[in-house]
Parts: C-alpha cells; structure tokens; sequence
C-alpha cells in the first residue's frame, strides 16, 4: 500500500515538474513571457496552459506579419486566441485583430440591412463600386446621387421604379444607394419578390411569423421590391399581399423601390388574370400605386451576366 501511494506520489510530482519545466523553457521566449505578464494569477495556474498560451503567441507572430483580415492564418479568422484571468483562473478567449475591428466598424451599417433571398454580398454594393463607362446608365447613377443628396437633407421623395433588360445591374445600383442610407441608421429590407412571397406562404401556420415578416415589409423605412413581376400572379399575392403593403407605404408616405424586367404598362398587363372588366380595374390599382409612390426610368444597358 506505502509503495502505491509513493508512485502515485511520485508521478504527481514528475508531473509538476514536467510542467514547471515546459513552463521556465517557454518563458525563454519574449513574448511568451509578455503574455504571461498580463495574468495576475498564480504561478501554478498559469503552468497548467503553457500550450495553450503557446498557441497564442504563434497567433501573435502570425498577427505581426499579416498584412489584412483576408490573409489571416489563425484558427479563427480575424481573431487571436487569447488568455484571460477570471476568479484567478486562467481562460481562453477569442480577441478580434485590428483589422476585424476596422471591418466590423465599417460593415456596421449591415445590421440596418434585411435581404429576403437575395446575395448576402448585395450587402457590400457600393456606390463608389458603380461601374460609370456606360453612358446608358448615367441618368440612373445621377438620379440616385440626388437621391442620397436629398435624404441626408431631411427630402424623403419619391422612390424609383426601375425597369430595363436582364442582367444590366438594377439591384445592384439601386441596393448601392440603400446601402448608403443604412449607413446613416436608416432601416432597409430589401426582397426578391417571387420568394419572399412563397416564404409567407411556408409561413401560413405559423401566425406570428407570418405577421412579424409581413409587418416589417410593410413598414420598413426603405424597400426594395427586387424583380416584380417574375412572380407568378394570383389574387391572394396581388391583392392581399402587394396591395396592402403598397397602400399602406402610400399613406405612410415610406419609400418604396421597384426593380421589373416589365415597363409599367407590361406590369398591367401581368397584374391581369383575364381580360374582364374586374380584373383589369384591381391591376390599375396596383400600377396606380406604384405610380404614386415612385418615379419611372428605364435602363437598357449591357447585361453584365454573360
């Protein structure tokens, strides 16, 4: 039993002095011993994670010879795994890099952004990234310059109806400008309305859900209707739906956007079930909506697409 207990002893022991060893080696090493520096704790704490705080410092050296977030090579991009002491326990943290810190502040605006089925990188449009060697597009690049103008003034006008061919860079335009207006705290929800009306479908037996993403389109402060008229019509998508989010952006004088491969006259005629009298009259409600809350450009440009 004696001699048990002295090898259970004595391996404890070898143990420590194992750890006391791998400690005082890795000490000999500058920025080891700054890091262990930091942690007001005991020495016998902090012997238990000198792995781990070798993890960090080669971290560390990582960090010094980086040059941007996207050439990161730690486990976690853009963040150090960093020791930390709590209740005299030493823990390990993920600490963001001075280049993940100037990225968050930048993309902060992005939390102001909702997308229902569209790119994430539409996030990331900018109008300074607006391609300006097409002359086919000047008159919408300068409509949406005078547009951010007049907003950051406290002028909230009408909003765009966008129509052109495919692939010319209507969403990508008109999100660069929403972009910039989030930018300045302003909400934004911008929507592929083909699919954001089958989610409200998938939506049907959840009441709160349904409502919650129906309510926030509605009265979101600034809306992009991304590709109207690529949906299939049906009473319920047109009148239920558009209408009442349409009239209510209306009355509320909220500003809407709209990007179609369809001119509005085209739209009409989309918005028309049949050709009688009662269906042609709720398709005019729907464009006479739309007119009211935006103005009309067309953009037939190079479809960037190919």
């Amino acid at each position: 039993m004696d001699s048990m207990k002295d090898l259970i002893k004595n391996t404890y022991r070898t143990n420590i002095d194992k750890l006391e060893y791998d400690f005082n080696q890795s000490m000999e090493n500058e920025k080891f011993k700054k890091v262990v520096g930091t942690l007001k704790t005991s020495k016998k704490e902090i012997m238990k994670h000198t792995s781990k705080i070798e993890d960090t410092v080669r971290e560390l050296n990582n960090c010094a010879n980086c040059k941007n977030i996207f050439e990161c090579k730690n486990m976690v991009e853009g963040y150090v795994y960093y020791p930390i002491v709590e209740n005299d326990n030493v823990v390990f943290c993920y600490m963001p890099c001075k280049y993940k810190k100037e990225l968050d502040k930048k993309t902060q605006y992005q939390k102001n952004i909702e997308l229902y089925d569209m790119p994430k990188d539409i996030k990331n449009a900018s109008m300074k990234d607006i391609y300006t060697d097409d002359p086919d597009r000047f008159e919408v690049i300068k409509w949406l310059k005078k547009y951010i103008d007049n907003y950051k003034k406290g002028e909230k006008g009408k909003g765009l109806y966008l129509t052109g061919n495919f692939g010319c860079g209507k969403t990508y335009l008109i999100s660069a400008m929403l972009n910039e207006l989030a930018k300045l705290d302003k909400k934004v929800a911008i929507i592929y309305f083909p699919e954001f009306l089958r989610s409200l479908k998938e939506s049907f037996n959840d009441d709160e859900e349904y409502k919650t993403k129906f309510n926030y389109i509605k009265k979101v402060e600034l809306l992009l209707i991304d590709d109207i008229g690529a949906e299939t019509t049906t009473p319920w998508g047109r009148d239920e739906i558009l209408g009442t989010i349409l009239q209510y952006r209306m009355q509320q004088g909220l500003a809407t956007f709209f990007t179609s491969n369809f001119t509005i006259e085209e739209l009409e005629e989309h918005f028309s079930l049949s050709n009688n009298s009662l269906e042609k009259v709720k398709a005019r409600r729907i464009i006479e909506r739309i007119k009211q809350l935006t103005e009309v450009l067309v953009m037939v440009s190079e479809n960037k697409r190919k």
